[in-house]
């Protein structure tokens, strides 16, 4: 096994956190804040755009069982990587598109996986992903862990969670863990 880990940024870190959640290779992801200068982030205070923070899911995945590349294409699907600040209604620059690579190996093939997406013209526009290293993570309180599974029939778990769900899995479900049943 080769583990590695990457923080994801895209809009609201439930619905990264509930797609990575399903798939096979990863062995964790976990909710929280990164990208910015505040040294002790909070819920409320990431909301509030005073922090620099994004909301973030850090992913632990083994890179024998699912490869970078397809854990960032995994990620473009369940976002728009071209919007500015924002995913649909949540708007701040804590809903940005980041990528925090954590080794020097990993920005060459998050650039190129990014080249190849724009070259396809999936989107209506550039990306406005940013690319850095991450510099340091912060977990999530626990009411934000694992939320779209503890709360599924929740309205915005309905209403923007389940799509991006259902787009993920008719992109990846060969990626679907073994044994998993889809969350509603």
């Amino acid at each position: 096994m080769t583990e590695q880990s990457i923080t994801l940024g895209g809009g609201c870190f439930w619905c990264v956190e509930a797609a990575f959640l399903e798939l096979g290779g990863v062995l964790s992801a976990e909710s929280g804040y990164a990208g910015g200068h505040d040294p002790a982030p909070d819920y409320r205070s990431v909301c509030a755009g005073t922090t620099g923070h994004a909301e973030v899911v850090r992913i632990r995945f083994d890179a024998d069982a699912i490869p970078l590349d397809e854990v960032l294409k995994v990620f473009f699907t369940v976002h728009d990587p071209t919007q500015l600040n924002r995913q649909g209604a949540d708007v701040g620059t804590q809903y940005r598109s980041i990528v925090l690579f954590e080794a020097p190996e990993q920005e060459p093939v998050v650039r190129s996986v990014i080249e190849e997406l724009e070259a396809r013209d999936l989107w209506s526009g550039p990306f406005v992903t940013q690319v850095e290293p991450l510099t340091e993570f912060f977990s999530a309180e626990e009411y934000h862990r694992d939320y779209y599974r503890r709360n599924p029939n929740q309205g915005y778990c309905q209403v923007v969670i389940s799509p991006k769900l259902a787009k993920m899995r008719a992109s990846f479900g060969h990626r679907i863990r073994a044994g998993q049943t889809p969350s509603p």
